[in-house]
C-alpha cells in the first residue's frame, strides 16, 4: 500500500459503510496512513457489516452504529471531518428486482442525508463517492469511458447514479468538493460471504476454498475486469489527495478484461480445490446481465496517476489465503445472512 507522502497524517475522515467490504479496507489504510477515522455503519442483516473486518485497527478506530438515514447521527458525524468517504448503500442487485425501496432509501436518501447534513455543519469537507460500473448499462463501445451513455438496467444502479448526480450538484451549487468514481468489480478479503446475491468473484472464493462446483452462466465468455480490493482503495486514496480530480467522475477498473471461465481456471488453479462447471443463467440474473463491459481507466491515470498493480492470479491468490486463515469469521453465525 502507498505511504500517500504523509498527507494523511492527522486528517479527520468519515467513512460511511465502514464495516463492509470497500469501507473496512479503506479505513484500514487510512488509519495506516496516519488518519484519525471515524466509521459509521448500519449493521443491516445480510449486507457485509462486520466486526472482524476492522480486526487490525480495532483499537484506533471510532465506531458509531447509525445510519445514513438518521439525519441527527449525520449532523453530528460530518462535523470536524476533513474527508467523508460515502460508501454505505444497497448493494444487492437481486433485491433491487424485487424491492426496489432499500435502494431509493439508503442510495438516494441516505446521500441526501449526508450532503445535507455537510451542507450545514461542514461544507469544507472533501467528498469521495464509490458508485458502480453498473451505472453505465450495457456497453454502446468498449472499453467504457467516462462519458459513455448512462442506461442503467436496475433499480440498485438507477440508485447510484442518482446519488452521484445528487453529489454532484452539491459541488456546482454549494461547493462542497467531491470526487465521484464508478468502481468495477472488486473482490478481496473482507467481503460478505455468506450468500452469493454480490461479489461474484468472492463467491466463487467461497465455493474454491469449500472444495465445491462454481456455476459459470452462459458460456462463459462473458468478459469483465476484475479489481482487487487494495488498488480500489489506492485509487479512492489518491483521488481524495488530488485537487485536480474535484467535480470529476473517473472509473476505477481494469483495462485487460477477463472472461468467467478465465477467471474459474484461475481460481481453481491457485485454490488448489474446487471445479467449475456451465449453468444457464436464473432469470433475475439474465434481467440484469449487460454483457461484456471494462473500463477505460486513461482518465484516472491521466489526473490522478492511478493505475491497478495487482494481477489476477495474485489477487486471487491472497484473497484464498485470507479466507483460509479466517473462514470462521465469514462462513458461520448466521448462514442465512
Amino acid at each position: 500500500m502507498r505511504a500517500y507522502g504523509g498527507a494523511f497524517a492527522g486528517a479527520r475522515a468519515l467513512v460511511t459503510g465502514g464495516l463492509g467490504f470497500t469501507g473496512s479496507n479503506l479505513a484500514i489504510a487510512l488509519v495506516e496512513a496516519g488518519a484519525e477515522v471515524t466509521i459509521v455503519d448500519a449493521m443491516i442483516p445480510g449486507y457485509a457489516g462486520n466486526l472482524f473486518n476492522i480486526e487490525p485497527i480495532r483499537e484506533r478506530v471510532r465506531v458509531n452504529f447509525s445510519d445514513v438515514r438518521d439525519v441527527n447521527a449525520m449532523n453530528h458525524l460530518v462535523r470536524g471531518q476533513d474527508y467523508v468517504f460515502h460508501l454505505a448503500g444497497q448493494v444487492d442487485h437481486v433485491l433491487s428486482l424485487t424491492d426496489p425501496f432499500p435502494d431509493i432509501a439508503i442510495n438516494i436518501k441516505g446521500t441526501a442525508v449526508v450532503m445535507e447534513a455537510l451542507r450545514h455543519h461542514n461544507p469544507s469537507a472533501k467528498v469521495i463517492y464509490t458508485g458502480t460500473r453498473g451505472q453505465y448499462g450495457p456497453a454502446v463501445s468498449l472499453p467504457v469511458a467516462e462519458d459513455a451513455p448512462t442506461r442503467p438496467k436496475g433499480i440498485y444502479e438507477i440508485s447510484n447514479l442518482t446519488a452521484e448526480k445528487i453529489i454532484q450538484v452539491y459541488w456546482e451549487t454549494h461547493r462542497i468538493e467531491a470526487v465521484l468514481l464508478r468502481l468495477t468489480n472488486c473482490y478481496g478479503p473482507r467481503a460478505q460471504m455468506k450468500h452469493p446475491r454480490y461479489g461474484v468473484v468472492n463467491w466463487f472464493v467461497r465455493l474454491a476454498v469449500d472444495d465445491e462446483t462454481i456455476q459459470v452462466f452462459g458460456d462463459g465468455k462473458i468478459l469483465r475486469d476484475f479489481l482487487y480490493i487494495d488498488d480500489a482503495v489506492e485509487a479512492i486514496l489518491m483521488c481524495a489527495l488530488q485537487p485536480r480530480a474535484v467535480g470529476e467522475i473517473f472509473n476505477v477498473g481494469v483495462d485487460k478484461p477477463t472472461n468467467f471461465i478465465e477467471l474459474a481456471d484461475a481460481l481453481v488453479d491457485v485454490a488448489g480445490s474446487g471445479s467449475w462447471q456451465f449453468a444457464p443463467f436464473s432469470p433475475e440474473r439474465k434481467a440484469q446481465e449487460p454483457g461484456d463491459f471494462y473500463s477505460d481507466i486513461s482518465k484516472i491515470g491521466r489526473q490522478v496517476g492511478w493505475a491497478p498493480r495487482t494481477s489476477l492470479r495474485d489477487g486471487l491468490r491472497r484473497t484464498v489465503e485470507y479466507y483460509r486463515a479466517h473462514k470462521a469469521a465469514y462462513w458461520s453465525n448466521d448462514e442465512q445472512g
